[in-house]
């Protein structure tokens, strides 16, 4: 009778010692929450390792339908950050800490962007101290509840994956807006394509805020249902609407990049440089 041979443990890798370890360990803005089961291994201190970039982490950062697609975004974050299971279900409050994080680990607290002056043209570099921005998200906290009296309505940030879908269906609707120039459509198609895409753009809208809320406390008792919660914000008064909506927007601008103050090198004038989190220009340096 034929025996299995003895099962051999695998070889350990004598360059592990080299390999990467933490630069940095932060605490997420979200402070854990919003993750659904198994997509964050929960830290009993809330802190967090963020290991630097690899060689394949940059290269992902050139390909460009990687980026639209945001799959360039969630491979990155699980390479640096391995402790978020799932980014795609990570939510958004989280993901510009992230991206933060693990540029700092890569290059550094500076960041170099390059500006325009708006008075002379003249081409100007600056620094940006990116660990500045860690005090800003540390200190945020995400008011979950919004009172519109006789309701109270909780909420709940995107996850990266609904952003991404959301900014893909927008993108495609306001691309009609450019057959305005386009003299083969006539006039009245024109205005056809532009009317069925206000239409698509205004639901787009109305759909974030309802997939944002997770519940409504009534007088009468607590509805979850998500078809409920969307007939309800489509059939509510403008004012009600504006406070759920102006709160989500509040929330998201806590933690949005404020616009820096600058001064020209050339004609010594100072002008607002915003700063974005364009991802190609964020992570593509360094060659």
């Amino acid at each position: 009778m034929n025996q299995n041979p003895t099962m051999q443990p695998p070889k350990s890798n004598p360059l592990a010692a080299f390999y990467r370890q933490p630069k940095i360990y932060v605490s997420l803005p979200s402070k854990g929450k919003f993750y659904p089961h198994g997509a964050l291994d929960q830290s009993s201190n809330d802190q967090y390792p963020v290991y630097a970039m690899t060689a394949k982490d940059e290269l992902m950062f050139k390909t460009p339908d990687a980026l639209l697609s945001g799959q360039s975004t969630v491979e990155l974050i699980k390479s640096c950050i391995p402790a978020i299971k799932d980014p795609w279900v990570m939510p958004t409050i989280d993901l510009d800490f992230a991206l933060i994080a693990i540029r700092v680990a890569t290059y550094g607290d500076k960041m170099e962007v390059m500006s325009s002056c708006p008075h002379c043209d003249a081409e100007n570099n600056y620094d940006l101290d990116l660990s500045a921005w860690f005090t800003v998200f540390n200190n945020f906290i995400y008011q979950d509840t919004v009172n519109v009296d006789p309701l109270v309505v909780h909420i709940r940030p995107y996850s990266y994956k609904e952003f991404t879908r959301t900014s893909i269906k927008t993108m495609a609707q306001q691309r009609i807006f450019s057959i305005v120039n386009d003299d083969t459509i006539s006039d009245e198609e024109k205005l056809d394509k532009f009317g069925k895409s206000f239409v698509k753009l205004t639901e787009l809208t109305v759909d974030i805020i309802a997939d944002c809320i997770t519940e409504i406390n009534t007088p009468d008792g607590t509805v979850t249902d998500n078809g409920m919660i969307k007939e309800f914000i489509n059939n509510t008064s403008k004012e009600m609407f504006d406070k759920i909506s102006n709160h989500i927007s509040a929330m998201k601008k806590q933690i949005e990049f404020e616009a820096q103050d600058v001064k020209c090198g050339e004609c010594q004038e100072h002008y607002s440089l915003p700063v974005t989190m364009d991802q190609s220009n964020f992570f593509g340096v360094k060659s």
